[in-house]
């Protein structure tokens, strides 16, 4: 068995480098721990950070393909987020025209979780602690 110790990041390729910089930084709250542009592939790579946790890794190729289907594609199904509370997080995107799904409760753990999309449709969980 491997020495796993904790998840180290999530590499997301995005469409709209800018869009999604804003996105993630100004819409989610993340900060930037360091950006780096490759011009040998003429790609950027931001390093984003939740409350001081690094998680994210941002990266623009030209011409990506797109995601095949949501959520249920093969590969990663979405990206979950701990919220105090899912309804008061609703109103907070709406209140950015971004719309999020009607808010369910899971059926085992009794939660209220929501879900909505990123610039580029990749789905995003908001799940209340």
């Amino acid at each position: 068995m491997l020495d796993l110790k904790k998840l180290h990041h999530i590499a997301i390729i995005c469409g709209d480098y800018a869009r999604s910089k804003k996105f993630y930084t100004e819409l989610l709250g993340f900060t930037i721990l360091q950006e780096v542009y490759r011009s040998e592939r003429d790609s950027y790579k931001l390093d984003l950070a939740l409350n001081g946790q690094y998680l994210i890794e941002l990266f623009s190729f030209p011409a990506p393909p797109a995601r095949p289907t949501r959520p249920e594609a093969t590969g990663l199904r979405h990206l979950a987020f701990e919220v105090t509370d899912v309804e008061a997080a609703v109103q907070q995107l709406l209140a950015k025209n971004i719309a999020a799904e009607p808010v369910r409760v899971d059926a085992y753990t009794g939660k209220k979780f929501t879900f909505f999309a990123d610039p580029d449709g990749l789905p995003i969980e908001l799940y209340e602690q």
